[in-house]
């Protein structure tokens, strides 16, 4: 565990410990109606049994969908309602295979719901995500050099290496079509003269898109419900044709309710980040009839949240459950990263009442 890591769980267990973290949970709870949502991507290599059975004690965790239905109702039962925990639902992006091997279990073995973002273009293609490619290609190289963008990179050299993955990432993540950044990559590929079939060791598979199969054994479960994550996981801020916005995002929804025979009514913008995603992408995660879209702008929910705008907190497998209790609480990022908080967000931490947002 580096220094910094060794600090932040140094701070996360002094929250937690000292009651800071009770306090802040019973403040939101208190503050009116509100909706956690947290972020993850993958199950395996970390702490999420850990994760699930402290947030299971502290928060009332429902599929995405049932949470939101029950944060957008305009009635609401007065009895009792002031002590009832937090809402909280436990979201993944991209849909990992082990999902299948690590979540699926996790989640049948402590009755807690996941609701997962799926992408099917990579269902199908069983292809690596295209922001494994990078370290993948440079990881199977059968070349000293590449000249890439009128610059030539030297492999054997830390930083050149380095700066190479970093230009290759940048260009597939703001490519202006998905066609242009298929292309891009076959033509860093022959480059580099990977071969097209290397031989994936086990850990590797577990990186690897989950298959329709499986989809549908983990929606049977009742554990597991899924949402849409654009065909193809295009940074949409940066498509250049409407056309092709509007397939990738109604596509999904159509390729999804095939698949599971029934509406699929979540969307999840793919990065999520600011700058990711622009008001025509929203409108047309709109126009798609999707009735809700999270975002990975970090804050918590409320009634008034627009809907197309949903926040959810980005958190990560390997991190301790003190931390995972730190963020949940909302401690973490008012008191470590103020700036990632919107003004409307810190507003509504100092609201009082119920209801109010």
């Amino acid at each position: 565990m580096s220094l910094y890591r060794k600090l932040e769980l140094l701070l996360a267990g002094g929250l937690y410990y000292s009651g800071f973290v009770k306090l802040a949970r019973w403040w939101t709870r208190r503050s009116g109606k509100k909706l956690i949502l947290l972020c993850y991507h993958h199950a395996s290599g970390g702490n999420l049994r850990e994760h699930l059975v402290y947030l299971k004690r502290h928060y009332r965790l429902l599929h995405l969908e049932a949470a939101l239905e029950e944060l957008y109702q305009t009635t609401t039962k007065e009895s009792g309602a002031k002590n009832k925990q937090t809402m909280l639902a436990l979201t993944f992006d991209d849909g990992y295979h082990d999902l299948y091997t690590r979540g699926l279990p996790l989640a049948r073995e402590l009755q807690i719901p996941l609701t997962i973002f799926l992408i099917p273009g990579y269902i199908e293609s069983g292809n690596r995500f295209w922001w494994q490619e990078p370290e993948y290609l440079l990881r199977h190289a059968r070349v000293k050099e590449i000249t890439l963008q009128n610059r030539t990179y030297h492999l054997d050299d830390a930083e050149e290496r380095s700066s190479l993955l970093q230009t290759i990432d940048v260009c597939l993540r703001t490519a202006p079509s998905v066609k242009q950044r298929e292309a891009f990559l076959e033509t860093v590929r022959n480059a580099l003269a990977v071969p097209s079939s290397t031989q994936q060791a086990e850990q590797e598979k577990e990186l690897l898109p989950l298959q329709w199969s499986e989809v549908r054994e983990m929606e049977d479960s009742q554990w597991i419900s899924f949402g849409a994550h654009t065909m193809h996981h295009p940074t949409l801020a940066y498509l250049n044709d409407p056309a092709e916005l509007q397939y990738e995002v109604r596509e999904c929804r159509l390729a999804l309710e095939r698949q599971l025979g029934h509406p699929v009514r979540v969307f999840a913008y793919p990065i999520g980040k600011e700058g990711a995603f622009t008001e025509r992408d929203r409108q047309a995660v709109k126009a798609a009839t999707y009735a809700w879209a999270v975002t990975a702008i970090h804050g918590l929910n409320t009634p008034q949240t627009c809907p197309y705008l949903l926040h959810r907190i980005v958190v990560d497998v390997d991190q301790h459950w003190l931390m995972i209790a730190a963020k949940a609480s909302g401690l973490w990022d008012f008191l470590v990263h103020p700036g990632r908080i919107p003004i409307s967000a810190l507003k509504n931490m100092f609201k009082w009442g119920k209801g109010k947002a």
